[in-house]
């Protein structure tokens, strides 16, 4: 048999609302909401190329989703629990759809699993930072990727009809790993014994009924007469945790609408350039020019144009554009214009209201926005020049780079400035904030830079470890130049696996052992003969014979 070429990817688009959901219903009934999948077979990224069957998904399904978690966070503030269940009879969810990995490319895998694994976490995170618990109703059968969805939820329920079960199954039958989390979650959050949880990861059929309580896989099976009942009222009593206000109103979150002119993305805070012939992409974020929030009123009327949120759900469809569509893109030049008062004015204000539920749901959002610049496989390097607003929440840019270079000029003024907002206020996957990562051998570099008073030059930025380097005028243009040559000359391949591992030094959580090792494993994986060569495991799925393994082990 002659191997499966990986078909092109149409252009992906991260933005949509829920009158376009083609996968998901979105209900909301008081203090419950209900997302309910109900995959259209024919309403994936390549329709032409496979049918999304017995509710498998493809990045096009997750797309919906992760948006259905933001109207959850800011337009149904009066959500204090979430149902996740499936509208398929005896069918929860069969996972990634197989043939759609089977046609793709090796990058686009990996995003796809990367950009799952930032949703299963976007549900984690709604649970323990919004106020939102998740359950989920499991009404049938739950396999690979079903059952991670499943994972990220705080509790399952499995209904006990006989065939109900759970399963990861692609270590027996693709010859990959269950590579949103699923290993992770059964022995780090589910606490599922190893030796049992190496019996459950290599079980095509999966485990069903009392033993799936027994091996803590579901926290309760409930007979089909009983299960509507019984979710309803656990629902109901996870709703009573919640610290979220008791009605709304939320905000709408309306469409972003950037302007594509060829290889320009302007939005209006952002504005990304691509250079082809370099390989490089400038991504400009601008401070605010107008007042902003400064009282809680203040941002429910401001709603969805306020900067800090705006901004920042700009930044967010920048990166997810650039990961998915430029995969040759390897360089990032990342700037922050404007005043940088504003920013340190906007940062005042979103500290002073943290407590209110809507600037809650910004300073969340920002967090993951820029957790989602720290696990894209791109070369981030910070440019600081006049006129840059690289100051509190903006300066986070400049720590989240592999480098910053900022220009030391005598006749002009070029400085950077910390506020309230750097202290922990957007910790990475490790938990600790980017300056106590940049100084974990010696934390009171961390307590000397938030104690400064005022704005850092060039000079004082790198005697304070703030940037890497600070040519000045006649030498800056050249070693700028030349850093930015040099580094998209290197391997593309050898860059992805250097940065990851230096972005996340200190301690290890559940979530970088996601990114940082499940996810490079699959990495791997997804490119050995024995998953996707031309008899390999996942090549030869649903086809007549067997794989081929090489039995090697390596």
């Amino acid at each position: 048999m002659e191997p499966t070429l990986p078909v092109q990817t149409p252009t992906v688009t991260f933005e949509t609302s829920p009158d376009q959901y083609k996968h998901w219903k979105l209900t909301v009934d008081g203090a419950i909401a209900t997302l309910a999948m109900d995959v259209k077979e024919d309403g994936g990224l390549r329709p032409n190329d496979y049918k999304l069957k017995l509710n498998s998904y493809d990045l096009a399904v997750d797309i919906e989703l992760a948006d259905a978690l933001q109207r959850i966070r800011f337009e149904h503030p009066e959500v204090h629990a979430v149902l996740v269940t499936s509208l398929k009879p005896r069918i929860f969810c069969a996972g990634a759809n197989i043939f759609m990995l089977g046609s793709s490319s090796h990058g686009f895998k990996v995003n796809f699993c990367k950009f799952t694994n930032e949703t299963r976490l976007g549900m984690e995170d709604l649970s323990a930072n919004s106020g939102v618990k998740m359950l989920a109703a499991l009404n049938g059968i739950c396999a690979g990727g079903g059952y991670e969805l499943a994972l990220a939820c705080d509790e399952i329920y499995l209904v006990d009809d006989g065939s109900a079960s759970v399963a990861l199954p692609e270590t027996p039958l693709l010859g990959v790993l269950p590579g949103t989390g699923g290993l992770t979650r059964v022995v780090d959050k589910r606490k599922v014994r190893r030796d049992l949880a190496d019996a459950f990861s290599t079980l095509t059929e999966g485990v069903r009924g009392k033993r799936a309580v027994e091996w803590r896989l579901v926290d309760k099976v409930v007979a089909p007469s009983q299960f509507k009942d019984a979710i309803t009222k656990r629902a109901q009593e996870l709703a009573s945790q919640s610290h979220r206000p008791d009605s709304g109103p939320g905000i709408t979150l309306g469409p972003l609408n950037p302007v594509i002119d060829g290889d320009r993305i302007q939005y209006q805070y952002v504005l990304g350039t691509i250079d082809r012939a370099r390989r490089v992409c400038d991504l400009t974020i601008s401070a605010p020019e107008t007042a902003q929030p400064t009282t809680t009123d203040e941002f429910v009327q401001a709603g969805d144009q306020a900067w800090a949120l705006r901004a920042f759900r700009e930044l967010d469809d920048a990166i997810l554009r650039l990961r998915l569509n430029e995969p040759e893109i390897g360089t990032v030049l990342l700037r922050a214009v404007g005043n940088k008062q504003s920013v340190l004015d906007v940062d005042r204000a979103l500290d002073t209201n943290r407590d209110h539920w809507l600037v809650r749901e910004i300073i969340n959002h920002i967090r993951r926005t820029l957790k989602r610049l720290d696990l894209t496989a791109r070369s981030l390097f910070a440019i600081i020049e006049p006129g840059n607003a690289f100051a509190g929440t903006l300066f986070e840019l400049a720590i989240a780079a592999d480098r910053a270079y900022m220009l030391d000029h005598p006749d002009e003024d070029n400085t950077i400035q910390l506020s309230v907002m750097n202290a922990g206020s957007y910790p990475m996957s490790t938990g600790l904030s980017r300056l106590e990562v940049r100084f974990l051998g010696e934390p009171e570099s961390v307590k000397k830079a938030l104690d400064h008073d005022g704005p850092f030059d060039a000079h004082d930025a790198q005697a304070f470890g703030l940037v890497s380097f600070a040519p000045d005028d006649i030498d800056w243009e050249d070693e700028v130049r030349m850093a930015i040559e040099e580094r998209t000359a290197f391997s593309p391949d050898a860059l992805t696996g250097m940065e990851a591992n230096l972005r996340f030094a200190g301690p290890e959580t559940m979530e970088t052992k996601i990114f940082g090792r499940l996810t490079a494993w699959q990495n791997w994986i997804f490119q050995r003969p024995n998953a996707v060569g031309e008899r390999g495991a996942l090549t030869v799925y649903g086809r007549e014979g067997r794989p081929h393994f090489d039995w090697k082990r390596t």
